[in-house]
């Protein structure tokens, strides 16, 4: 986010974040199958409200997740409480920059990862190749490194010109009232960055809405860049995948998710 909003704001932020993402974008199947293959607890960085996480202590793994929003931490602590005490005692959420990191059971993991294009969200190409460096010194060796990353198309890229558009209206469970999600996107080629406006109304029919409005600035990499991230981490790469079901990436592939191995 380019601006830290104060408490309340973030709060609400973080509500309409887990609105957003109500829908699962499908990558929960593969993180559990990643953690099954591993050997060892789990760290994700970014770890956000905790929708990947606290799935990941439900089903039995030691997992600790990082992040440096404390209104997103607060949400994944009542996710997990809501789940129960076993999630609860397998759960550890640690408020810190991911860049720089360095925890206690550092070199112990046995799966680190970034998911859902949170490794965009660093504003920089130093930010951004530090994060994989994170990973890799987290990891204990045979330990799995994992980054998800959007790949906008020229099409995408074109469409992104600052225009709103109406994403969705939706019910929130939450509060009963009535919430519209309205965005807009503009290309900076010569920065290779992506700037996105997302405007949340909510309130009841007839009513005056209450509005929050969230920008970032994404700085896009390409999978040949995400692929040298992790060679200079001292990563050894397994698989670049073009989706979810691990499928090869090339052309048209909407995702790069790099899967790689610190030896």
């Amino acid at each position: 986010m380019l601006e830290r909003p104060d408490p309340a704001t973030a709060a609400a932020l973080a509500r309409l974040y887990d609105l957003d993402l109500i829908d699962d974008p499908g990558d929960l199947d593969l993180y559990l199958a990643l953690a099954d293959r591993a050997d060892g607890a789990i760290l994700e960085l970014a770890v956000g409200t905790g929708r990947l996480a606290v799935p990941l202590a439900e089903a039995g793994h030691a997992v600790t997740g990082v992040d440096l929003d404390p209104a997103m931490l607060d949400r994944a602590r009542a996710r997990a409480r809501d789940t129960g005490t076993g999630v609860v005692g397998r759960l550890t959420l640690v408020e810190a920059d991911l860049v720089g990191l360095r925890l206690p059971a550092a070199g112990e993991f046995g799966l680190a990862f970034i998911a859902l294009n949170s490794l965009l969200v660093l504003p920089t190409r130093a930010a951004q190749r530090a994060a994989l460096r994170t990973l890799a010194d987290h990891l204990a060796p045979g330990g799995l490194a994992v980054v998800d990353v959007w790949i906008p198309d020229a099409e995408d890229l074109g469409r992104f010109d600052g225009r709103i558009s109406l994403e969705w209206p939706r019910l929130d469970p939450e509060t009963g009232a009535i919430v519209t999600k309205a965005a807009s996107a503009q290309h900076d080629a010569a920065a290779a960055t992506v700037t996105l406006t997302t405007i949340f109304e909510q309130g009841g029919q007839g009513l005056p809405p209450a509005r929050w409005v969230r920008r970032d600035r994404l700085r896009l990499i390409s999978a040949d860049e995400l692929r040298s991230f992790a060679e200079d981490a001292g990563l050894e790469v397994e698989l670049m995948a073009g989706d979810y079901g691990l499928g090869p990436i090339g052309p048209g592939s909407e995702r790069a998710i790099l899967i790689a191995v610190k030896p």
